[in-house]
């Protein structure tokens, strides 16, 4: 008798481990697939439409390309734009991916507008080819 007590004591105790792991692993299938892309910001331009910004990709060259206005609107909108403490922190972006499509972009940029990174579209050139599709947009790393 004292061993049968002994052994549904233990398998009383034991038990809510289980179902514990049980539900950790179906929360994680549950979970979408998140991954993000961190890229060094040369420069970031003020244009009509929007920001053009220029990254240094992978392959060490500068690839550039265009963020409306309209995705900074609210805080689940498209982009986020994320302003540096002061120091001699250098701007970067971070292009976040789920499941595989993109899901929204963030700047981390230089406070002062004075700093050699940001910059004005020249009168006249036109920047609309950045701006094609309004719901995305083409990033090459």
């Amino acid at each position: 008798m004292k061993k049968l007590i002994i052994t549904l004591l233990f398998l009383l105790i034991i038990s809510p481990v289980f179902a514990q792991t049980q539900n950790k692993s179906d929360n994680l299938r549950e979970q979408p697939d998140l991954y993000y892309v961190n890229v060094s910001v040369e420069r970031i331009y003020f244009a009509g439409m929007g920001y053009v910004v220029q990254y240094r990709k992978s392959s060490n060259q500068i690839g550039s390309l265009g963020i409306p206005y309209t995705w900074f609107t609210d805080a689940a909108s498209k982009a986020e734009m994320v302003k540096l403490p002061r120091g001699p922190n250098w701007p970067n972006m971070t292009v976040f991916y789920r499941d595989g499509n993109f899901s929204h972009i963030r700047l981390y940029v230089h406070r002062e507008k004075g700093h050699p990174t940001w910059g004005l579209t020249p009168q006249g050139s036109d920047v609309s080819r950045h701006f094609q599709d309004q719901n995305s947009f083409k990033f090459d790393y």
